[in-house]
């Protein structure tokens, strides 16, 4: 069975300050991945939502659903 790891998540604290934030793969050109170990995990491969859904997604339509859930989730 293969793993596949559609985004990456990352924390960093410098000087007491915290800075985050995420990726999702959305349209990626996965070619850029072939020479890595993400987050040095042995035997998963990266992906992204146009290969998991078989088809081209917009962008757009992506951030627009993403801010919609963001917000509700953290009542911004």
């Amino acid at each position: 069975m293969e793993v596949y790891k559609i985004a990456s998540i990352g924390v960093r604290i410098s000087k007491w300050v915290t800075h985050h934030g995420f990726a999702l793969n959305v349209n990626t050109n996965l070619s850029h991945f072939e020479l890595i170990r993400p987050c040095g995990l042995v035997g998963v491969r990266m992906t992204s939502m146009e290969k998991v859904l078989e088809k081209k997604v917009r962008m757009d339509e992506v951030k627009k659903v993403y801010a919609a859930v963001f917000s509700t989730l953290f009542q911004a």
